[in-house]
């Protein structure tokens, strides 16, 4: 192992190619992370799993799901009445791995967009009538897309909604949306800071990860096994 690891703890920007001829920008911070002389990659939930091929350098590329079914858990108290909802049918992968280990169904929305950040209309597959739904998503920036499925969900009959993100972005309008809208709170982890967002939002809840990153770090430069995080909260 070499004497100096240099380790990126969060990657939130990166994004697949979507168009034909569109930047691919996650190749790009790979890049400038490696020229910068970083040698080891530690991140927490990126948007798409296949951006660790676009490093030549090894990344751990950890899930926040551990500690969401702990907060699940330790938070709802109907949460075995609950069901896991995908605001978009990019993240069924995601929802349907949270259902399966509470043991709980799920429901996806399909959502069509005019244009990037704003939703023309949205599609429920799946019962959340008389559930606790809870919407789970890796990022929300101007929060238009889970304020929808808010009031989407219900409209469906849901008792109640909560939304858990890994990251939090709230750029524009997103404070005066989620503090409008019919959430019983947004949870988010810290990999971005909330502390000002906190203040002006109460819905807004934060799920400390910096264990996850803490015990990563030490388990690399011990030369140990990273997959247990993969699965489990360190103690």
């Amino acid at each position: 192992m070499p004497d100096k690891i240099r380790k990126i703890s969060s990657l939130n920007a990166c994004w697949l190619v979507s168009q034909s001829r569109a930047p691919i920008s996650a190749k790009l911070v790979a890049n400038m992370l490696s020229v910068a002389g970083a040698d080891h990659i530690i991140t927490m939930d990126l948007h798409a799993s296949q951006i660790q091929g676009f490093f030549d350098i090894p990344v751990d590329n950890l899930y926040a799901e551990p500690a969401v079914l702990q907060w699940i858990k330790e938070n709802i108290l109907e949460w075995r009445n609950c069901i896991i909802v995908s605001p978009d049918a990019g993240g069924a992968k995601r929802v349907t791995s949270i259902a399966d280990r509470l043991n709980v169904e799920f429901a996806l929305i399909h959502k069509e967009r005019k244009k990037a950040n704003e939703v023309d209309r949205m599609v429920l597959v799946g019962d959340v009538k008389d559930r606790v739904a809870i919407l789970v998503d890796d990022m929300a920036d101007t929060c238009g897309t889970i304020c929808h499925a808010v009031d989407k969900l219900l409209s469906a009959g849901a008792t109640k909604v909560y939304a858990i993100l890994t990251h939090g972005i709230f750029s524009g309008p997103a404070i005066s949306r989620i503090n409008n809208a019919g959430f019983e709170a947004v949870v988010v982890t810290n990999t971005i800071p909330q502390e000002e967002k906190m203040k002006h939002c109460p819905k807004i809840q934060v799920i400390d990860i910096s264990m996850i990153l803490a015990e990563a770090i030490r388990r690399t430069h011990n030369g140990e096994s990273v997959s247990y995080l993969f699965s489990h909260v360190p103690l």
